[in-house]
């Protein structure tokens, strides 16, 4: 895909200015904020997407909270889903079935949510293929 990917580390909310300075600069095209177990992103996600647009660059997060605050999109696994299957695993363990013998299984179904108001703010056209496929678009 000829990707170039860059980290960009941070490590309290001061450093996002900073961040997204560096970006801007560098050229990147968008952000994608991973998986983060201390919270910083959600607790800082008004700062991150007013930087976002500031500096008109996209920012993709891991979970619809991300595009509902203002993030231009959220790709996650469906949470509904994933409980419903770890509601069967748990039925098939209450049945007497071992659970080092039943199968680790991936997510197979996502969400997809735009947010079709950033996309506007930053100038960035969403073709309408992709508004098609979406899950949920904010508008």
């Amino acid at each position: 895909m000829k990707i170039d990917l860059q980290i960009l580390e941070v490590k309290s909310a001061a450093d996002f200015p900073t961040v997204f300075a560096m970006a801007s600069k560098a050229h990147v095209e968008a952000i994608m904020l991973l998986p983060d177990p201390t919270g910083i992103y959600l607790a800082n996600i008004k700062q991150i997407t007013d930087l976002s647009i500031k500096h008109r660059i996209p920012v993709v997060g891991t979970t619809s909270s991300y595009a509902d605050a203002g993030a231009l999109m959220s790709y996650e696994p469906n949470e509904l889903d994933l409980w419903r299957r770890a509601a069967s695993y748990v039925d098939k363990i209450l049945k007497g079935a071992k659970p080092a013998e039943l199968p680790v299984e991936q997510p197979t179904k996502f969400e997809l949510v735009i947010n079709l108001k950033t996309a506007k703010q930053i100038g960035l056209p969403i073709p309408p293929n992709v508004l098609a496929r979406a899950d949920r678009v904010i508008r």
